[in-house]
C-alpha cells in the first residue's frame, strides 16, 4: 500500500500520519506569523471621529476600533494571542455596564472627567493612568467632564476563545450603583498595605487602577541610579499588590523609560508585544523594518522577532503582552546579541 493510499484510508476514521506534520508541531523555533506593523496616533484620531459620527457609545455597547494584525485580518487579533483596540467615549455618554469571561487592561491616551465604575468602585481616569477590569466583573465607562476620553484596550479574548471558554452578561442597568468610595481599593492596597485578615479569593489584582503620576514618579526615581538594562532601558511591571504577580495570569503590562540617547541592543523574546508610545518618541527596529515612532503611535512587534530601540531624547512605552502565561507555563524564553 502507499503512503498516500493509506493516508486515504485512514482519513475515514477520522485520523493521519503525524510524521507529515510533525516539523509543523515541533519547529524547531518559533515560526514568524505575524507582521510588525505601527497604526499613527493621526490615523486613528481620524478614523475614531469618523466613528464617532456614526455610532453612538450606547449602541456600539462599546465604540471600539479593532487593531487587526495585517497576517490575521478578519479575526479581531493583534497577536496570535492578545486582541487590541481603541476606544472612545464622548462627553456625557455612557458605555453601558457589561461583564464577560475576558480581562481587560487600559491605558489612557488622552482626556479628562472619564471615568470607569469596576464592581461597585468609580475612579477617575487621567492620560496615562493603567487601569484593569477582572475577568467576570461588571464594568461601565462614561465622560463626565468637556473632554472626549479615548484609550486603548487590550484583552485575552483569544485565549478565552481558544479555551472555548467565554461567558458575559450585560448588567440590570446601564450604570452600576456606586457602592463603594473613590480610592477604596487605592486606599486597602496600593500602600504597601493590606487589611488584617484579607484572603485572596480571585485570580486578579484587588486593585484596579494605577495613576500615571505615581508611575511615573517611580521612573524618575529609578533613573537618577542609573542602572539602565542596555536593552529595555528601565523597565516595570504592573504587579498584583497582594502577591507580585501580573494583575491579570494571562497578560502583562510593563511600562519603561529609554533615558536620552539611549542605544538599545538587538534583542527578541516569545512574546509578542503591543506598544504605546507615551512621551517622546523612539526609533524601532524589527528585523528588516524601521520606524519612528511619536507619542500615541501604536506598534506590534512579533514574538521571537529580533529587535532594537533608540531614543534621542527621553521616551517612556506602555506595552502588554502574554509574557506572565508563557512563563506560568515555562515557555517564555529571551536572546540578546552583544550583551
Amino acid at each position: 500500500m502507499t503512503a498516500i493510499a493509506f493516508k486515504e484510508l485512514i482519513s475515514k476514521d477520522n485520523m493521519a500520519p503525524l510524521w507529515e506534520v510533525l516539523r509543523g508541531l515541533t519547529p524547531r523555533e518559533p515560526k514568524q506569523v505575524l507582521e510588525p506593523v505601527i497604526w499613527r496616533d493621526k490615523t486613528i484620531r481620524k478614523n475614531m471621529e469618523m466613528a464617532c459620527e456614526a455610532i453612538s457609545a450606547e449602541d456600539a455597547e462599546r465604540r471600539v476600533l479593532v487593531l487587526e494584525n495585517p497576517k490575521l485580518r478578519g479575526k479581531s487579533l493583534v497577536t496570535t494571542s492578545l486582541y487590541a483596540g481603541i476606544q472612545m467615549i464622548l462627553p456625557g455618554e455612557v458605555a453601558p455596564s457589561h461583564r464577560h469571561t475576558a480581562s481587560a487592561l487600559r491605558l489612557i491616551l488622552s482626556g479628562e472627567g472619564g471615568f470607569t465604575n469596576v464592581d461597585g468602585e468609580k475612579v477617575m481616569m487621567s492620560p496615562g493612568d493603567f487601569v484593569i477590569t477582572p475577568s467576570g466583573v461588571f464594568h461601565d465607562h462614561g465622560a463626565e467632564g468637556s473632554d472626549s476620553v479615548m484609550w486603548l484596550d487590550g484583552l485575552d479574548v483569544p485565549v478565552v476563545q481558544m479555551l472555548n471558554a467565554g461567558f458575559s452578561a450585560d448588567a440590570p442597568h446601564k450604570r452600576q450603583e456606586v457602592r463603594r468610595p473613590a480610592g477604596d481599593s487605592e486606599a486597602r492596597f496600593a500602600s504597601g498595605l493590606s487589611p488584617v485578615g484579607y484572603q485572596c479569593n480571585g485570580t486578579t489584582s484587588p486593585l484596579f487602577h494605577y495613576p500615571y503620576k505615581r508611575t511615573r514618579a517611580a521612573l524618575t526615581k529609578l533613573a537618577e541610579s542609573g542602572n539602565c538594562d542596555p536593552a529595555a532601558g528601565l523597565k516595570l511591571t504592573f504587579t498584583n499588590p497582594t502577591n507580585g504577580k501580573s494583575p491579570i495570569l494571562t497578560m502583562g503590562a510593563y511600562i519603561q523609560l529609554l533615558p536620552q540617547g539611549f542605544q538599545g541592543v538587538e534583542h527578541r523574546e516569545t512574546d509578542g508585544a503591543v506598544y504605546c508610545v507615551v512621551e517622546g518618541s523612539v526609533r524601532v527596529q524589527v528585523e528588516d523594518q524601521e520606524w519612528t515612532a511619536n507619542r500615541h503611535d501604536v506598534f506590534v512587534v512579533p514574538g521571537w522577532a529580533w529587535r532594537r530601540f533608540e531614543a534621542s531624547d527621553e521616551c517612556v512605552l506602555f506595552s502588554f503582552s502574554d509574557r506572565p502565561l508563557q512563563e506560568h507555563l515555562g515557555f517564555w524564553k529571551e536572546e540578546r546579541k552583544n550583551a
